[in-house]
């Protein structure tokens, strides 16, 4: 994690199948600048909303318009934040059945998403933090399953996207552009992905390794 210069690291247990509505891993950065790794539940939850459960709808925010939108522009401008994941699924139709592949980097560094985070305040008081991923257009290799993706940040970015002085709307934008296809490698995994009761390692193992052959 020194690539995010963290003023410190917590003990983050590793993950492999991470839905919607589960705690991620977050970095971000506090008003004296230092950037801290917490967890937040998957799901923005704008701070005017009347019920959290609006949150199940706000996984992913279109980075084209997220800087209009009533429910990330607030967040837009002063709370962004990294998602840090060693990669993400996406599923091909295959006949009648749907077969999870995993993406990631080549290299097999830590891919850096570009995301919005949010506190919400119960009225008994009681305060949640939660966070939604950016999406782009798909790149060569992503368009084969979806034509969107997660916005991935390169390192000589971070300095901008999580500066909460800045909103140059233009500047930001640049970000936005699909990370390049050939940066990436993806594969088939088990089928143990579909549900997240599934957590191990193996989730995210080609194929023919997850299932022994």
């Amino acid at each position: 994690m020194k690539t995010y210069r963290l003023s410190s690291i917590p003990d983050v247990p590793p993950r492999y199948n991470i839905a919607p509505g589960q705690q991620v891993g977050v970095v971000r950065q506090n008003h004296d600048d230092m950037r801290q790794l917490v967890t937040m539940k998957w799901g923005l939850v704008p701070s005017w909303s009347k019920d959290p459960a609006v949150g199940n709808r706000m996984i992913n925010a279109r980075s084209e318009t997220v800087h209009e939108k009533p429910s990330f522009r607030q967040a837009f401008r002063s709370r962004r934040c990294i998602i840090p994941a060693s990669g993400f699924y996406e599923w091909h139709q295959a006949r009648n059945v749907k077969i999870p592949h995993y993406v990631r980097l080549r290299d097999g560094l830590v891919m850096s998403l570009a995301g919005l985070w949010e506190k919400w305040k119960a009225p008994q008081g009681e305060e949640i933090e939660t966070c939604t991923i950016l999406t782009t257009a798909a790149n060569g290799l992503v368009k084969q399953f979806h034509d969107r993706m997660p916005v991935i940040l390169h390192n000589e970015e971070f300095d901008l996207w999580l500066d909460r002085d800045s909103d140059d709307l233009g500047r930001l934008a640049e970000l936005f552009h699909p990370y390049p296809s050939d940066l990436l490698v993806e594969h088939p995994v088990s089928m143990e992905v579909n549900s997240p009761h599934n957590e191990d390692p193996s989730c995210i193992l080609p194929l023919d390794l997850a299932s022994g052959d």
